[in-house]
């Protein structure tokens, strides 16, 4: 299982690190895949150039065994002095509410999900930010959760028709 686990770690670094939009990446692992309240991931990462939109994106990872067909989220986004710019209550989908089937990519039993959770955000200014993310489930703690992570980058350019 942990070679499994391994290995789509690999792949979905491989993948991602050929995206040339990305200027962050990065996943923490909930260990033993439950994930307690009191635990609340931090992704910290540098915005040099602010006059440019970027898609910010929540990267989740969990087993067909989580209990649920969706994750509520908090998210919190703040500046390099800490001041909080923002906190958001998101919802995000993990399988079909009807039929169960799991949305995201899966490899055996573990499923890797990507929502965008803010398009085109101009940061106020470039430096260091920080996302910190909590579940929000109210089963503390939550199970087969294996792994969150944010992914910050370039918005592409909208194409122009002329």
């Amino acid at each position: 299982m942990k070679q499994t686990v391994w290995a789509l770690v690999l792949l979905v670094g491989l993948l991602v690190g050929c995206d040339s939009n990305a200027v962050f990446n990065e996943y923490t692992d909930i260990d033993d895949g439950k994930w307690y309240i009191k635990n609340a991931p931090s992704f910290t990462f540098e915005i040099k150039d602010a006059s440019i939109p970027y898609n910010l994106y929540y990267n989740l990872r969990n087993s067909l065994s989580y209990g649920y067909y969706n994750l509520y989220l908090t998210r919190y986004l703040r500046d390099s002095s800490g001041k909080e710019i923002e906190s958001k209550l998101d919802e995000l989908i993990l399988m079909d509410p009807k039929t169960g089937k799991p949305n995201g990519d899966g490899l055996g039993d573990l499923f890797d999900h990507k929502f965008l959770f803010k398009r085109n955000y101009l940061f106020p200014k470039p430096g260091k930010y920080t996302i910190q993310v909590r579940q929000y489930m109210r089963q503390d703690p939550l199970l087969n959760v294996q792994s969150v992570g944010i992914s910050v980058e370039r918005a592409k350019p909208a194409n122009s028709s002329n």
